[in-house]
């Protein structure tokens, strides 16, 4: 850690996720205090106890960050840096619980905001983990060189196998160039959080770094939350000798990241605070087809090959990579984990904490 710019006391909102153990065991030793609010929602914590891979130092307060009164909990602590993590995920399901969504990701930020309003306190840094989900579709680009924002491919041309948008290749995303246009809840609520946090950061100047997150995966991920992500689902079937069903045509493009990359970007992120408002994102700037990794983890456990069902989730993006450019130039972080290494990995992982059942 830059000895200029010291932690000093540390508040992590959601910070006994997968993300905020992650960053617990790069950081938390290096503050003055680690604080984690985090209300262990049993789709995340199914035994309801505290995560063994959560700092030993960490301080757990178990609390919801969309009740008032969560804050109360927290006493005296008026936190130098804060990490805020805490949000539900999800695409799919948040469609279907759009205000369990919205409570936490909204109104639980809001609560944060108001909580620092009524102290009077001001923090040295702020930091939001956000989400690749903002973008939606994002921007295409026609054969003749001019850019389209397509929108949200309806029920109706899902159903009817249009995947992609017709004559027109998708752009990898950049915060500083493409323009938010969420295709679900849970990317709406996403982008609100960044909107809420900038507007309260910049009307009491207080440095606030916003992270866009691609497809995060690695050892940590949760195990039994159906709604974790593509990469865990994939390998239990696989490892269980199941055939994968890949959706649509197989060719949903995504930028799957290592936590230990993301965790290396957010302790960049917090050693280098910015003068203002910040946004920038975090993947490895790689395309890699759901195919592909539904064929990667096939042919690690030996698997029937993958099976392309054309099947659909209303609300998903067919195309959602990034630019890391800005983010290698202003934090001087690159991605060391590739996805074959990082599915190897993962598997190890997973290997260990089924022999320890």
């Amino acid at each position: 850690m830059d000895a200029s710019r010291p932690l000093g006391d540390v508040l992590v909102t959601g910070g006994a996720g997968f993300i905020g153990c992650a960053l617990s065991r790069s950081l938390a030793a290096r503050a003055r205090s680690w604080t984690v609010l985090d209300n262990l929602h049993p789709q995340v914590h199914p035994t309801g106890r505290r995560p063994e891979a959560l700092d030993p130092s960490a301080e757990l307060i178990v609390a919801d960050v969309a009740l008032a009164e969560s804050f109360d909990t927290l006493g005296d602590l008026r936190p130098d840096t804060i990490i805020h993590l805490a949000a539900e995920t999800g695409t799919g399901q948040s469609l279907n619980e759009a205000s369990r969504h919205s409570l936490a990701n909204v109104v639980g930020t809001t609560r944060l905001t108001d909580w620092l309003s009524q102290t009077g306190h001001r923090p040295a840094a702020m930091l939001l983990t956000s989400s690749r989900a903002v973008y939606g579709e994002g921007e295409w680009v026609r054969s003749d060189g001019s850019s389209v924002y397509p929108g949200q491919r309806s029920h109706s041309m899902l159903a009817a196998h249009q995947w992609d948008v017709s004559g027109a290749v998708g752009v990898p995303a950049r915060a500083d160039r493409t323009r938010p246009a969420p295709t679900s809840v849970y990317g709406a609520t996403k982008l609100a959080q960044e909107h809420v946090l900038a507007a309260w950061a910049l009307s009491h100047g207080v440095p606030l770094s916003i992270f866009r997150l691609q497809n995060v995966y690695g050892p940590g991920q949760s195990l039994t939350n159906p709604y974790t992500g593509i990469v865990t689902l994939f390998s239990r079937l696989a490892k269980a000798g199941q055939t994968i069903p890949v959706y649509e045509d197989g060719q949903i493009i995504r930028d799957f990241v290592f936590i230990d990359d993301v965790a290396a970007a957010l302790v960049a992120g917090l050693e280098s605070p910015p003068s203002a408002v910040r946004t920038l994102d975090v993947g490895t700037g790689v395309r890699t087809s759901i195919a592909q990794l539904a064929e990667m983890m096939a042919e690690f456990h030996g698997a029937p090959a993958p099976r392309v069902t054309e099947q659909f989730r209303d609300g998903d993006v067919r195309h959602a990579v990034c630019d890391i450019s800005a983010t290698s130039e202003e934090l001087g972080w690159i991605p060391r984990v590739g996805i074959r290494e990082g599915v190897a990995r993962l598997q190890s992982w997973i290997d260990v904490q089924e022999n320890n059942l």
